[in-house]
């Protein structure tokens, strides 16, 4: 399939508690569409409120919320995140043993959702994290330097000067300076809009951040590492981020329930099962875990022009005014395994817009939790002419 898929309209649904409302998830636009699987969301939404970001029950709930999906829908493919370990990291550091007990209960939660299922799983973490060294100011340059605050280790700078070059590349700690033609041949999937891309991508040592247009979110007491192999649990080796799809796709057309189980902040110092490393790089380029990192895995492909760090974000939102709702998304995903996959699939988890666009997956369930402020659930259900064939079974 292509890069992008609107075959029909999605509907989102927001559960603030108190009250639900209900939109059209392109366009923002309220919606009364009802059938069985959006009323299936609406009260699954209202019985597992979301607790927040930095609750100690927040992968409890994902574990829960996406238990009460399967009985309800009985889905042959999940995709599950758990990221309640990466934000008690993120903005304070722990001592080691409130780590461990964050790892033990994370541990507990998969392997419920796992003993209660019975589908087989493949879990990846997407790395670890490291103390934050410091940061690099790129919002003096003369020309933009930005930083969009779901990136720490890549930054771009548009239109920058000799001398913005010259004090770029005798940085200390910014570790490579690369130009637009070097990166676009090493990513060959084209750009969507190549006229966003940063004439020069930014990576910094690891352990710094970039300071720059659009970097907004609280100060960071950790960053990830952008570890250039990942710890990984599957039932067949695993080489590459890509070769999670394949494994996948594999148990799915050998008719096994699978479930694909990506955990936040975690490294193969903390990944609490047996695992073998799968490389987290494409030649000199290691992921963060941002949006490219989840459509390496989802998709088997790597995409990294779609949204790629240091593009002129605020651009495009002048120019297209869709998904209000799904962040820096502007286009829903394609190619993604729930996007392919005949039969049923939901996505459940605690990072805010990762689910509804990088899944593909049916019905989608995420916190609605902006810079860790719990603004409530959010609830997605995806491709209506797909769901309605299977209502009077659900």
């Amino acid at each position: 399939m292509g890069n992008n898929s609107e075959s029909d309209s999605s509907v989102a649904i927001i559960d603030a508690r108190q009250w639900q409302n209900q939109f059209d998830l392109r366009t923002g636009a309220k919606s009364t569409e009802a059938n069985e699987a959006i009323l299936l969301l609406r009260r699954v939404l209202s019985e597992h409120p979301y607790p927040g970001d930095l609750d100690g029950g927040s992968n409890r709930w994902v574990t829960e919320t996406a238990l009460e999906l399967v009985r309800e829908y009985r889905p042959g493919f999940v995709l599950l995140t758990y990221a309640e370990q990466y934000f008690a990291t993120r903005i304070a550091s722990l001592s080691g043993a409130e780590k461990n007990r964050i790892m033990v209960e994370l541990r507990r939660e998969v392997d419920n959702f796992l003993e209660q299922t019975g589908m087989t799983p493949v879990i990846i973490g997407r790395g670890g994290v490291m103390s934050t060294q410091g940061f690099i100011d790129i919002s003096g340059l003369d020309g933009i330097g930005v930083s969009p605050h779901w990136s720490a280790r890549y930054g771009g700078v548009h239109e920058p000067s000799e001398r913005d070059l010259a004090w770029l590349q005798s940085h200390p700690h910014i570790h490579r300076v690369v130009a637009k033609t070097a990166y676009q041949q090493l990513f060959a999937e084209p750009c969507p809009e190549p006229e966003l891309l940063t004439d020069y991508l930014l990576v910094a040592e690891p352990g710094y951040a970039f300071k720059g247009l659009g970097c907004t979110m609280r100060k960071p007491a950790m960053v990830p590492l952008a570890d250039p192999e990942l710890p990984c649990s599957s039932p067949q080796s695993v080489s590459d981020l890509p070769g999670l799809r394949r494994v996948i796709d594999n148990g799915l057309q050998q008719g096994r329930p699978m479930a694909l189980i990506i955990l936040e902040g975690v490294g193969k110092e903390d990944f609490p099962w047996p695992y073998s490393l799968c490389a987290n790089t494409l030649d000199w380029f290691s992921y963060e875990p941002s949006d490219a990192q989840l459509l390496a895995i989802t998709s088997g492909r790597h995409r990294l022009h779609e949204y790629p760090p240091g593009y002129l974000f605020h651009l495009r939102e002048l120019k297209i005014n869709r998904y209000p709702l799904s962040g820096y998304f502007k286009a829903l995903p394609g190619g993604t395994i729930g996007d392919d996959y005949p039969g049923r699939s939901i996505a459940v988890g605690n990072k805010s817009m990762a689910m509804h666009m990088v899944a593909g997956a049916d019905l989608c369930i995420e916190c609605f939790s902006r810079n860790h402020y719990n603004q409530g659930s959010l609830g997605v259900v995806h491709r209506h002419n797909k769901i309605d064939q299977l209502a009077e079974r659900i």
